[in-house]
């Protein structure tokens, strides 16, 4: 039964500049919505937090239309549907949806994910059985084609795509080096996730370590933060590499071009000169029916075996999703990061 007469809206109140601030994101109480016919309620019980959010924050051209000024922020969630007229679908499922940061939701089903009454872990698929891991999976099969004995450097290796990445890789039979900020992620990313190497970004000599780690250099590299992590990996790319493109944190919260020299011609350079594959990708937009498919079927297998880890960071309260999200942005976060609701 519902006890609460009013549910919480987290919702876009300015437009940042650079990193979402306390005027960036307002909390409202509104009425519990009422579905009408064809219709269900969903409750949310997790929300992901993820950095593409960064970007929807901006009234920019991308790849979907930004969030609104007063709208409700954009996010994925597992969701209990609490009253249901939609066929497939009925009280005390659990469902993966599209409902955004608010306690509840109407919705008639459309792009929404039966999950069944008692999933074992539900907000794993919100990570590892989810788009995250998907995005990993996809990224590195299809963009970056991993044949055994190949170097495979992953950026950000302790997040929830970069450690999948890795791990696949692994099972692939190549060589990982993860990248990673701080002694504890790079010591999780070798000791529980099975890397052959992990190298703190943080450090005064991290290229030359890179290069180290990387002496047959660089077949294929997982791009998830730009920067300087980029600017380390370009000399050390072999011909014919891969960059499969997933993100760029370390530049979403920029409001310019970034200080210092121009990088743009040891950028384009290096991919004419090595003949780099470099491809950016959606994930739900750049592969079809059957990698989805195959994904399912082998990250359930993997998991199952032991083959893939997974580490979850869980943040209690719907309230606390705006710092959540900032410290995903600045890379203080461990692992995927959702939000326990209710």
């Amino acid at each position: 039964m519902i006890q609460e007469i009013t549910a919480r809206q987290i919702y876009l109140a300015e437009r940042p500049k650079g990193l979402p601030d306390e005027n960036t994101l307002g909390i409202r109480s509104v009425d519990i919505p009422v579905p009408g016919e064809a219709e269900m309620l969903l409750r949310t019980r997790y929300l992901s937090l993820d950095p593409y959010m960064r970007g929807r924050m901006n009234d920019t051209k991308s790849y979907a239309a930004p969030v609104g000024i007063g709208e409700v922020m954009t996010g994925q969630v597992v969701a209990e549907v609490i009253t249901s007229d939609v066929d497939r679908f009925e009280a005390g499922d659990f469902v993966l949806a599209g409902s955004g940061w608010q306690d509840f939701a109407v919705s008639d089903g459309t792009d929404v994910l039966n999950l069944g009454k008692e999933p074992e872990n539900p907000s794993w698929a919100l990570g590892v059985l989810g788009m995250p891991g998907y995005t990993a999976y996809a990224g590195l099969l299809k963009i970056g084609e991993p044949q055994a004995g190949e170097t495979v450097v992953v950026a950000a290796a302790s997040g929830p795509v970069g450690a999948t990445v890795g791990q696949i890789a692994k099972i692939k039979g190549c060589k990982i080096v993860g990248i990673a900020g701080g002694e504890d992620k790079c010591r999780h990313v070798v000791d529980h996730l099975g890397f052959d190497a992990c190298i703190d970004h943080k450090s005064e000599d991290f290229a030359e370590q890179l290069k180290q780690h990387c002496p047959d250099g660089i077949d294929i590299y997982f791009e998830n933060v730009g920067g300087k992590v980029l600017y380390a990996v370009l000399p050390l790319l072999n011909p014919f590499a891969r960059m499969p493109v997933c993100g760029v944190v370390s530049w979403y919260n920029l409001t310019g071009l970034p200080d210092g020299p121009d990088f743009g011609p040891a950028i384009m350079g290096t991919i004419l000169r090595m003949k780099v594959k470099v491809q950016g990708f959606i994930i739900y937009d750049s592969f079809g029916k059957d990698t989805y498919k195959a994904f399912t079927r082998d990250m359930t297998d993997w998991l199952g075996s032991g083959k893939i880890r997974y580490k979850e960071q869980i943040v209690e309260g719907l309230e606390n999703a705006p710092a959540a999200l900032n410290d995903v942005l600045l890379g203080n976060s461990f692992g995927k990061v959702v939000v326990k609701v209710g």
